[in-house]
């Protein structure tokens, strides 16, 4: 399902560069006498002199504005977190916890060392653990209730919308995403311990957290910059989240919101939302902090073109496979379905292939089924899950997913008006289809519809000989319809 932290340890220098973690001036002041070298804390790493630099001005702007000599809460969330104050207070209370601060403030020193060990976070694990106890409302207890859950995955999702790369966005729908995200995780429990919630996110969403850490990150190392001259201003410029470009149509979006987009998308193989490469850095000494920061968030994201959507083009196999064939790139298949007797349920089929109608199974290790709605959940991911044959005969029709061909976990009929979900059925309500690929797959497929138009075109206008016209089977149908003679002028 892909890896937070592989491309962030590929990508970190080698010890000494420079370019990973810029070294404060007291690396090299060693002298001649070993007397005078300064013997370091155990497991200690030398200073980030970004950190240092922040830690300076906000103890500075606590004395000016509190009294207080130290990092307070209120000039904590007003100078670093000034656009996000529910991070900002949980952040604030997580440092002010693990560095045992006897007073209401941080002291300048606990602050460092605790912002070091955050930025020094490389495991996939701990950072998602670090920021679930972030936000528990009782740390003492180190159980985790659904508000809690609920309030870490709305910053997750402000975060990400804010920094879309077409501007800030909202979605109508966030609500009802957030509760399927919530309902998933506890399943009608008050509350569960913090390792739990943990595994469950790394097994059903897990790059869902990573957008947060990659803005505190940014944060921490960049905004002494900006200290100086902030009273609440631009919070987080320059950085780009992996969130999907979904392309503006008048009939997308029905089944996959921005908010939906952005929970699949945090689960889903990289493959569909795998950012584009970002503009190469300049070189030189002054941008190695700038450089390293790229590392850390994520360049421009995918864009997500709409195929085929029910509503608009129309709900059949025939429909289904005009807009879908030919599309030479990972696709996601979002499947609606309602029951009498049950709730309704939303599906999202991801295909990292292009669709073909075979007889056997196919797709390659990126294969997945989502559960959208009511409950989010990972259904299944494994290679040679999916099954698309209308014309083959002898073998089952319709559209299925899973890896078990004698038990697919969702079956679409051959007529495209129901379904199964594990074995529960549904009237297929709509579908629509995204396609995840470059810009080249969407124009190598409308090029090879282009194409059929006109053989479709071309062989309408076949000329027949009389003497072919004679053995033709429709000369037959006409003279039973009571026509023998072809001519316009005999019509």
């Amino acid at each position: 399902m892909g890896s937070h932290n592989s491309h962030e340890k590929a990508a970190s220098d080698p010890p000494g560069s420079g370019a990973s973690t810029p070294r404060g001036s007291t690396r090299g002041a060693r002298s001649g006498s070993s007397g005078d070298i300064e013997k370091p804390e155990p497991q200690q790493p030398a200073s980030l002199v970004p950190v240092e630099k922040l830690g300076k001005l906000l103890v500075q702007r606590s004395q000016k504005e509190d009294g207080i000599n130290g990092v307070t809460e209120k000039s904590f969330t007003k100078y670093l977190f000034p656009m996000y104050p529910e991070l900002a207070r949980a952040f604030y209370k997580y440092v002010h916890k693990a560095g045992k601060c006897k007073n209401k403030h941080i002291p300048q020193t606990t602050f460092r060392q605790q912002c070091e060990r955050i930025l020094a976070m490389l495991d996939d694990t701990a950072i998602i653990e670090t920021y679930v106890r972030m936000f528990t409302s009782d740390p003492e207890e180190a159980t985790v209730i659904p508000d809690d859950l609920r309030s870490l995955l709305y910053v997750s999702y402000k975060l990400s919308m804010d920094h879309y790369p077409e501007g800030p966005q909202t979605c109508l729908m966030i609500n009802k995403t957030l509760t399927a995200v919530v309902k998933g995780c506890f399943n009608n429990k008050e509350s569960h311990s913090v390792g739990f919630v943990v595994r469950w996110l790394e097994e059903h969403c897990h790059r869902l957290i990573f957008p947060v850490h990659r803005y505190c990150v940014h944060m921490l190392a960049t905004r002494h910059r900006d200290v100086p001259a902030a009273e609440g201003g631009n919070s987080g410029s320059g950085i780009e989240l992996a969130t999907p470009v979904l392309e503006r149509c008048p009939w997308a979006c029905a089944l996959l919101p921005p908010s939906a987009a952005w929970l699949v998308a945090a689960t889903a193989p990289a493959r569909y939302s795998r950012p584009t490469r970002p503009p190469a850095p300049p070189t030189g000494g002054a941008t190695a902090s700038a450089a390293w920061l790229a590392r850390l968030v994520c360049a421009l994201p995918s864009h997500w073109v709409p195929l085929y959507s029910s509503r608009e083009h129309g709900l059949g196999a025939n429909r289904f496979l005009h807009h879908t064939l030919a599309y030479r790139g990972p696709t996601l298949v979002v499947v609606s379905g309602s029951a009498p007797s049950a709730d309704g349920v939303t599906l999202v089929a991801c295909a990292p292939l292009e669709w073909r109608e075979t007889h056997s199974y196919q797709g390659d290790a990126d294969c997945a089924l989502l559960q959208l709605y009511p409950t989010y959940a990972l259904v299944e991911h494994a290679p040679r899950m999916l099954y698309l044959n209308t014309s083959i005969r002898g073998y089952p029709k319709g559209l299925r997913v899973g890896s078990d061909p004698r038990k697919p976990i969702l079956d679409i009929n051959a007529d495209f008006d129901s379904f199964t979900f594990k074995g529960a059925p549904y009237t297929l309500d709509a579908i629509e289809v995204w396609g995840c690929g470059d810009q080249a797959s969407r124009e190598t497929q409308l090029e090879i519809k282009k194409w059929q138009v006109k053989e479709a075109e071309r062989q309408r206008q076949v000329k027949i000989s009389a003497a072919d016209w004679i053995e033709h089977p429709d000369r037959y149908l006409l003279e039973l319809a009571g026509r023998p003679q072809y001519n316009n002028s005999a019509s």
